[in-house]
């Protein structure tokens, strides 16, 4: 793509009888990374599900092995595809909402960028040598978590010292989930990355935490990133996205904030329901199914406030497939949200934990909610970040939309089939209360539905190719927007 400009480059827009400089040279650079690193993570997740289905590309090179590639793909996926996202939508909400340019100017834009451009690097090139602390999730070493650290905090810089110079004197709803994101983030990575180097010269460190109290701080981290990274980010996105794409007002302001409110308190506690039957404290499991429970109500005053917002307009979701990724994607945030309390709850999880059903769910949320807001945001953002009228091609986004379901779909459900298949044949017992199945049986079970996993994975893939033609050509041959004054930020009903 081209960046069509330096990225000091400014748009300057009339609103409310004044003219405001938006700085979008930085997500211009934001939107070009995620869609970059959105085809990379997909690309390496196909690669090791069909590792899974076909053990022989487990090749004799351990940097290619399934154990190295894995951690890369999820953070992949999350921290380079979602982050890119993130920085992007957050950094063009912010200053619209706000009427006022990104603090700090292009320099500190610039560096935030690169600093987290270069995190990405690091954290990949440490999964792949096998440079890892070797936890749960195979954090990066004790060198790429500082230099994180320095990244977030400019980060948050930015975002909080451009609300505090608007000139709008109201806090939009999305710079709520904006600003929940960006600090759990920083107290999350923080308290869970708390390690001792062996030397200052050397990549090696030692965690503060050991045991049981290791695996819940690791499940404290871990659950609240999907909390707060992957939801309440990604709800940023929602609120602002789906309202402006369906030029109607957000269903219900009230609810948004009572929707804020009870889900930033609720989720920091629902870790420990990925625990159960282990030497956790039992009152603790038990403490986290209760709160990963009352977690669904909030959650769904969610997805209902953005599926209403249609009201008036659904008759747009048969022309408009940017809209159609959207709504779509607040349903998979339903399901998802519901799936997760119900497999919480420890008679359920009996059954689900260790086994493809958890993959299932966590690809639903994963593809079915993160990835396509994404998609419709970035759909959105390409045009008005070019000077484009609109999409190249909106026949190619409708067929992205139907391949990438098509492929979540065979996806999610080969592992729900997979998963409970697992779960109850580990569980199974002859009349004499011997094991009936060996674990080598399960895993040739489940092979059939290893290969449609990858078979999905190859749609989705295929979809975020279509994507990128049509960015491409939207960029390089669309038609010219006409100069316009900014709209307001959604307003309340």
């Amino acid at each position: 793509m081209q960046l069509a400009g330096t990225l000091g480059s400014a748009q300057t827009a009339a609103g409310a009888g004044e003219r405001v400089a938006y700085d979008y040279g930085v997500v211009r650079l934001f939107t070009i990374a995620t869609v970059f690193w959105g085809v990379a993570a997909f690309l390496a997740g196909v690669y090791i599900a069909l590792q899974l289905a076909f053990p022989v590309l487990n090749l004799d090179f351990e940097f290619t092995s399934f154990g190295r590639l894995r951690p890369l793909h999820t953070s992949a996926a999350v921290f380079a595809f979602g982050g890119n996202a993130l920085f992007a939508t957050s950094l063009y909400v912010v200053q619209r909402t706000c009427r006022a340019p990104l603090w700090g100017g292009p320099a500190a834009a610039e560096f935030l960028f690169w600093g987290y451009q270069l995190f990405i690097v690091m954290a990949a090139t440490g999964y792949v040598l096998g440079i890892t602390q070797g936890r749960e999730y195979a954090e990066p070493e004790w060198y790429v978590d500082i230099w994180l650290t320095l990244v977030w905090v400019l980060y948050f810089a930015i975002f909080v010292g451009t609300i505090v110079r608007r000139n709008e004197p109201h806090i939009y709803v999305a710079n709520w989930f904006f600003l929940a994101f960006i600090i759990t983030v920083a107290v999350l990575h923080l308290g869970n990355n708390l390690a001792v180097p062996v030397s200052l010269l050397g990549a090696k460190s030692y965690s503060v935490f050991s045991g049981v109290q290791d695996a819940l701080t690791q499940w404290w981290y871990g659950h609240n990133a999907v909390g707060f990274f992957l939801t309440a980010g990604f709800l940023g996105i929602m609120y602002y996205f789906v309202p402006k794409r369906a030029d109607r007002p957000i269903y219900s302001y009230r609810l948004s904030i009572v929707h804020f409110w009870s889900l930033i308190f609720l989720y920091i506690w629902a870790g420990p329901h990925h625990l159960h039957y282990t030497a956790l404290p039992d009152w603790a499991q038990s403490l986290g199914m209760m709160f990963s429970v009352m977690l669904w109500m909030p959650s769904w005053g969610g997805m209902i406030n953005g599926l209403m917002t249609l009201s008036g307009a659904w008759d747009k979701l048969r022309t408009d497939p940017v809209l159609r990724f959207m709504v779509a994607s607040v349903g998979f945030y339903g399901m998802s949200t519901f799936e997760g309390p119900v497999m919480s709850i420890k008679a359920v999880n009996a059954l689900s934990h260790y086994t493809d059903w958890t993959v299932g769910h966590v690809h639903s949320g994963a593809l079915g909610w993160v990835a396509f807001i994404s998609f419709g945001a970035v759909y959105f953002l390409v045009p008005k970040l070019w000077g484009k009228r609109e999409l190249w091609s909106l026949k190619l986004v409708s067929y992205h939309f139907w391949i990438s379901t098509i492929g979540i779909v065979l996806y999610i459900t080969a592992m729900w089939v997979s998963g409970i298949m697992q779960g109850l044949m580990w569980r199974a017992y002859d009349k004499l209360g011997f094991l009936q199945y060996s674990f080598a049986e399960t895993v040739a079970a489940m092979h059939p539905y290893y290969v449609i996993r990858a078979m999905g994975g190859v749609l989705f893939l295929l979809g975020a190719l279509i994507m990128i033609y049509n960015l491409v050509k939207t960029v390089r041959a669309g038609e010219p927007a006409r100069e316009e004054a900014p709209a307001p930020a959604p307003a309340a009903a």
